[in-house]
């Protein structure tokens, strides 16, 4: 009976011995993450310290440098407080503020600027040259109040000397001279409803398709003669303009685009109206609804604009170009030399198919004396009207465009006048228009001076090459 109790006696002493060492086993595993829960803790409270101390960096002037005594040698540091970021922010409530800009490098060789009628050879004559042709900086912001404005100005110079003089001769306002920064855009837009627009201040009056369009989208280096010499090119004034479908049709809000304006008609940074009569300029743009054709992005878009104005003796009639016919067939800007009055119009088209493009566009403005004919000084009114067809296309796309124009323009004050040329263009977009390089050869000619063979020669040819960064 003995022997058969005492194993069953012995077993409840076996297993309270391997219970109790399952419970020590488990004690120390409790201590063990005990004590590392606490040295995280203090690890963290350690790295929260040193991110609130100040960053120092050793300066490269102040290395380690030893300092010997009698006993050892003592290293010392001497460290700077690294600088805190630069930072700006918005003086006023803008919901957005942009600062931007763009550089466009120039080199110009052979007969220089012979496409926009400038034939004068010797001292007056512009010669090859590397040159500044826009440096300008904006800045630009948006409302909460539905108003943006944008102001802008050019550190560059101007070839043309554009100088307004008052019926007596005395000069009002210039910028032959013009060295420092001059404004180009400075308006303001109120844009709460997009159907109607109201802007105020300096910028292009809405005339001509190709002035209209910016500096740094142009598919040639220049604008062609006939914008530039019939185009008012920026003004000071007030306009109203928007999109009517934006409402009524969403997907198509661009298929119609109407602009209006009033302005002082005498030219950009004057300060002062020439009389008490305005420049009204108006354009009406209209293009087709987004479609695809052979599997391209296919459109038509179509303008005509207008312009009416009446200006005094001393107005610069041309602020952007040349329009004067000189006694040797060159052009030169052309300043009323009486009382005048001007009215313009102009037709143009685009049309692109995937990778081409194709533009064109004619521009008319009649000029003539206003007031009684016998009252001196007088000048014989006239017609001049010019156009320019353009065609682009993208061998690579998105990359490298070839581009090929004709251009025409009549200044319509002698008999056979007329300036033509010829431009092949080749552009190559680094990062779109961002940074690009175009070249282009344009070969100009003149029937006043073919018709005029001791004028000296009727044939010019240049070779333009230009690097736009914008930022």
């Amino acid at each position: 009976m003995a022997l058969v109790l005492s194993p069953i006696a012995l077993q409840p002493a076996f297993g309270q011995t391997a219970e109790s060492s399952e419970t020590a086993r488990l004690e120390r595993l409790e201590r063990a993450v005990e004590q590392l829960q606490k040295r995280n803790a203090e690890l963290e409270r350690e790295v929260s310290a040193l991110k609130k101390e100040p960053a120092r960096t050793a300066s490269a002037e102040a290395k380690p440098k030893p300092v010997a005594d009698s006993k050892s040698v003592v290293e010392k540091t001497t460290v700077k407080e690294e600088k805190k970021p630069v930072y700006a922010i918005a003086a006023a409530s803008e919901f957005k503020l942009t600062l931007g800009g763009f550089v466009q490098a120039q080199y110009e060789v052979g007969d220089v600027s012979a496409f926009e009628g400038r034939f004068v050879r010797g001292a007056g004559a512009n010669k090859d040259r590397f040159r500044l042709r826009r440096a300008r900086i904006n800045v630009s912001g948006d409302y909460h109040e539905q108003f943006d404005f944008k102001l802008e100005g050019d550190f560059s110079q101007t070839d043309t000397g554009i100088t307004v003089r008052d019926a007596n001769g005395r000069t009002l306002a210039s910028n032959s001279t013009r060295t420092s920064f001059g404004a180009t855009d400075l308006f303001i837009n109120w844009h709460r409803l997009p159907e109607l627009n109201i802007k105020a201040g300096q910028y292009k009056a809405p005339f001509g398709l190709e002035q209209l369009t910016s500096d740094t989208k142009l598919f040639t280096i220049e604008r062609s003669q006939v914008t530039s010499a019939l185009t008012p090119e920026r003004q000071i004034g007030v306009q109203i303009w928007g999109k009517p479908l934006t409402n009524l049709w969403p997907e198509q809000k661009e298929l119609v685009t109407y602009y209006g304006g009033v302005f002082n008609g005498n030219g950009r940074n004057v300060s002062v109206n020439d009389n008490n009569e305005y420049m009204y300029v108006g354009r009406l743009e209209a293009q087709t609804p987004k479609a695809k054709w052979f599997n391209q992005e296919v459109g038509i878009k179509l303008g005509v604009n207008g312009l009416s104005s009446r200006d005094d003796a001393g107005t610069n009639l041309s602020p952007a170009g040349n329009l004067r016919v000189n006694s040797e067939g060159s052009l030169t800007s052309f300043t009323a030399p009486a009382a005048a009055e001007r009215d313009a119009y102009g037709l143009d088209f685009s049309f692109r198919l995937g990778p081409f493009d194709l533009v064109g566009e004619y521009l008319s403005e009649r000029i003539h004396k206003r007031g009684p004919r016998d009252l001196a000084p007088d000048f014989k009114g006239f017609r001049a009207d010019g156009f320019y067809v353009q065609g682009s296309y993208f061998i690579i796309p998105k990359t490298l465009q070839l581009v090929a124009k004709y251009e025409s323009f009549n200044p319509g004050q002698v008999a056979n006048d007329d300036v033509d040329s010829i431009t092949a263009g080749i552009n190559y977009y680094i990062k779109g228009d961002d940074i690009k390089l175009l070249a282009n050869y344009i070969h100009s000619w003149s029937e006043f001076r073919e018709n005029n063979p001791a004028l000296g020669r009727s044939d010019f040819d240049e070779v333009m090459v230009r690097l736009q960064l914008m930022f």
